[in-house]
């Protein structure tokens, strides 16, 4: 999990951005990890106690309400970057705050993992969106989103409005590419408008966890297939924020200090797994996975507790040291 920063190029020029090289499988999956990048950035991985994701069970989270919570994320009218990093898809942020724990955060993105890294009191979830924040001092919060899939009979009804609404005819009307800075700008007032339209329809569908599919969501991924190549970004349309921000603030989080999900596997994240879920079509699940694949970190242990890589280490030694002990002669009667 990587924080943001301005060296990122933008949609309108510039070098592509930078692919991970760690992943989820083989040599270069968690299990390896910690001998990636030098074998000592990412120790962690294989030694730390406190390691994410974990399953959701009673007695390893504290429950912050609404009220021990403040979340404010910005709308993004004129839409901004949808980048793939080989690892995941992320959608830059435009600006906002979290206020937990006695810090304040700010919004950096969000991205996804296939399938959920945490567990729902055991069971994995289709879809997990991590939003991550941090402070001047780089002490980082994420917040956890499960997201599930819409099989209710409004789920296609509810998507297609979302594209009527956005402002993707408009752009190819334009004529232009739609990397091109001179063409937000002309497209600007046509934004505005749109913006109005999702703001109605996510006035009147805010409680996803209704089985409305989130119109939030299935705008950012009604352009997955752009960002299909590693290292490739696009523009998204106008996104408002609203939408995610009322439905978390509904529900409660569950908190506990962990770490980042990837490498490096940094301890001291301050985390917060919403008890609210979002939901998608099972089609955009379908065109979301074709992309990210599989993404997810294995469960670790109960923090506080040995890390997983360490215990199978030290089994495998204790196998193999049981291994070259002579078998005991049979004993003749």
């Amino acid at each position: 999990m990587r924080v943001r920063n301005s060296s990122i190029p933008s949609c309108g020029g510039g070098s592509p951005i930078e692919v991970n090289t760690f992943g989820y499988t083989g040599v270069i999956g968690p299990l390896n990890w910690v001998a990636l990048d030098g074998g000592s950035a990412n120790v962690l991985c294989a030694t730390g106690q406190n390691q994410s994701p974990i399953d959701m069970v009673d007695g390893v989270f504290q429950t912050l309400t609404a009220a021990d919570v403040k979340l404010q994320i910005n709308d993004m009218p004129e839409g901004t970057e949808f980048e793939n990093l080989g690892t995941t898809i992320e959608v830059a942020s435009k600006g906002g705050t979290l206020e937990a724990g006695g810090k304040t955060y700010e919004f950096k993105q969000f991205h996804f993992h296939l399938p959920s890294e945490h567990l729902d009191n055991g069971t994995s979830i289709a879809m997990e969106m991590h939003m991550v924040f941090q402070t001047p001092e780089e002490d980082i919060a994420v917040v956890g989103v499960f997201v599930d899939l819409d099989t209710g009979a409004a789920a296609a009804a509810d998507a297609a409005t979302a594209q009527v609404i956005t402002p993707a005819a408009a752009k190819r009307n334009l004529g232009r590419h739609p990397h091109s800075r001179r063409g937000e700008a002309a497209s600007a007032p046509r934004a505005d408008s749109h913006l109005s339209a999702i703001i109605d329809l996510l006035t009147s569908s805010l409680a996803t966890t209704t089985g409305t599919s989130s119109a939030l969501l299935e705008i950012v991924f009604s352009q997955v297939a752009e960002v299909a190549s590693p290292g490739s970004v696009t523009k998204t349309q106008p996104l408002v924020m609203s939408e995610l921000v009322n439905t978390l603030l509904a529900g409660s989080f569950q908190s506990y200090s962990g770490s980042l999900t990837t490498p490096p596997c940094s301890e001291g994240v301050m985390w917060l797994v919403s008890t609210q879920k979002l939901k998608i079509q099972t089609a955009t699940f379908e065109k979301v996975r074709s992309v990210i694949g599989f993404n997810a970190r294995y469960p670790q242990n109960t923090p506080g507790f040995n890390n997983l890589l360490a215990v199978g280490a030290q089994s495998a030694v204790a196998a193999k040291a049981a291994a070259a002990v002579p078998a005991a002669p049979a004993v003749k009667i």
